[in-house]
């Protein structure tokens, strides 16, 4: 049986997993990320996951890792964690009565029992996510929670204030969490389909 691997410290994604009903371990990769390059916002995206999931995958046997990296966009500009509060007051400001992407690299790397990687499959899912128009007021209230600072682009959708901002999203909602379960699941059924034999024609 193979082990399941998520190489990221996100509880988001760990709570996300936990609802899919899968044992996984978690392993954070501890790599330093490098700053875009001006390529496409999506093939950064991947390349961070990728980066990521081997970094794990390489002192794994038997395993396969999944790999995952979230980056909001505005334009063609990537917005990733602020890392003061004059950065997030910038970027908040700066997604305020606008539409930006979300997008979600992931990196799925199996591996055999000599820890080599002998299998891999990387893609992406992108959301539109439109903001309301936000006050200086509520920009400043919401950086005094601290959230801001773990997020890519400033703000969580999910769990905390961030919510408020979000006027409207096409596309997947657990995208903007920071992981895409519907793509990872039809992924995974072709990249390795004993990862989700807990489930069954009878019990979906």
């Amino acid at each position: 049986m193979l082990d399941l691997i998520l190489a990221s410290g996100s509880p988001r994604r760990k709570l996300l997993l936990e609802m899919l009903g899968l044992n996984f371990s978690v392993i954070p990769a501890d790599v330093d990320e490098p700053e875009p390059d001006g390529e496409e916002p999506a093939t950064y995206a991947e390349y961070l996951a990728e980066m990521k999931a081997a970094h794990v995958a390489d002192q794994q046997r038997s395993s396969v890792v999944v790999g995952a990296d979230t980056i909001v966009v505005l334009g063609d500009v990537v917005l990733g964690k602020p890392k003061d509060k004059t950065q997030a007051v910038d970027m908040l400001a700066s997604l305020s009565g606008r539409t930006h992407r979300v997008i979600t690299g992931i990196s799925l790397q199996k591996t055999d029992n000599h820890n080599n990687i002998i299998k891999k499959s990387s893609f992406h899912v992108t959301t539109q996510v439109t903001f309301s128009r936000l006050s200086q007021d509520e920009i400043l209230k919401y950086i005094e929670t601290g959230s801001p600072f773990d997020k890519a682009g400033g703000y969580g959708i999910q769990d905390d204030l961030g919510a408020l901002f979000v006027e409207r999203i096409d596309g997947c909602y657990y995208n903007v969490v920071g992981f895409p379960v519907n793509r990872f699941y039809n992924e995974m059924k072709s990249f390795e389909p004993q990862i989700f034999q807990h489930l069954s024609q009878n019990t979906l």
